[in-house]
């Protein structure tokens, strides 16, 4: 969400420099505890529409018979999902409207719809990874309310999908996506959360889930026998995070794993050493060959082995202003970061 208020907290005159000399916009400046620099090394080509708020979410396939190739999934939540490969080339497009966040499990591709503002759903896809391709398996109905957040719990292949939805008005709903060849998929909700305000970003984390409600922070939510868990490990503080906190990713680094969230009221991304969310640091994305990231909506982040460009780990970001050219993602070394972060 790209927000007025996220406008006006737009970067000071000194991390406008760090970012490249962005000029300073008018309104109070909030910063976060300074981050350390990084510089993108790779971007995606911009989604197809132009001169608005239109990229929004990025997920990543990993090849199961080459786990050194990936693809990512991305939106352009004006009109459809993007497959781009790492050197940032659109290799394939399928029209699908207002499809918000997006995730992928194996070669299932689950998307928020909101071509209904009034009733939710998912919008469910085959990837053919070889094309590569995407495949409409349909829409499931989601309950009431405008589709917005979404993410997916990692299975093994075979498993049930589980798909946590958030509703913009706050309401999390859990459950599983069936998925008969034949028929529309359908989803059962298994549990329910309700937050105060406008939630979107999320990310599993084995049986516990983690969301980003806009101006209060990130919540850890833990499913069990007496109801739902729910506890505000990170919340804005104008110094880890910066409103709004919009998209949440985790990446396993040195047996060690680790919840990123972007703080996009400072143009910077937080990063916690999990199960504990303990604050280990922030960092920016500079100016360089690619340009610096603002606004950032959606993240993900993939460790792993790809190559010369990527070869320990991959971060991904989206970018709310790539001028003169439409919005798109910036992608990272992550043993960068890690480095930068002497993690």
């Amino acid at each position: 969400m790209m927000s007025l208020r996220s406008r006006q907290l737009a970067a000071s005159i000194g991390f406008a420099a760090l970012l490249g000399g962005c000029a300073a916009q008018q309104g109070p400046a909030i910063h976060g505890l300074p981050p350390v620099a990084v510089t993108a090394d790779g971007e995606t080509a911009p989604v197809g529409t132009a001169k608005a708020d239109a990229a929004d979410d990025p997920a990543i396939w990993v090849d199961p018979a080459n786990p050194g190739r990936a693809l990512i999934v991305a939106t352009d939540k004006k009109a459809g999902l993007h497959v781009y490969d790492l050197a940032g080339r659109d290799l394939a497009f399928l029209e699908g409207g207002r499809v918000n966040n997006v995730d992928v499990v194996g070669n299932i591709v689950v998307a928020s719809d909101r071509n209904d503002g009034v009733n939710a759903h998912l919008a469910v896809f085959a990837l053919d990874g070889a094309k590569p391709a995407l495949t409409s398996l349909g829409r499931a109905s989601a309950g009431p309310g405008e589709a917005y957040g979404l993410c997916l719990k990692r299975s093994a292949p075979g498993e049930p999908v589980t798909a946590a939805l958030i509703i913009k008005d706050g309401t999390v709903r859990v459950g599983t996506l069936a998925l008969a060849e034949g028929a529309e998929p359908a989803f059962a909700v298994q549990w329910e959360h309700k937050f105060p305000t406008q939630s979107e970003g999320c990310v599993f984390d084995g049986d516990t889930l983690y969301v980003g409600e806009e101006d209060a922070g990130i919540w850890r939510l833990t499913p069990g026998a007496s109801g739902v868990d729910a506890k505000l490990v990170a919340p804005v503080d104008n110094q880890r995070l910066v409103a709004d906190v919009e998209g949440l990713a985790t990446i396993d680094h040195k047996a060690q794993r680790y919840l990123i969230a972007s703080s996009q009221g400072d143009n910077a991304y937080a990063v916690f050493r999990l199960p504990g969310t303990d604050y280990v640091g922030r960092f920016a994305i500079a100016a360089g060959r690619y340009g610096a990231t603002s606004e950032t909506d959606g993240i993900e982040a993939v460790a792993g082995n790809f190559g010369a460009a990527y070869p320990g780990g991959l971060f991904l970001a989206q970018d709310g202003d790539n001028a003169p050219a439409a919005q798109n993602f910036k992608l990272v070394r992550w043993d960068r970061i890690a480095a930068a972060l002497g993690l």
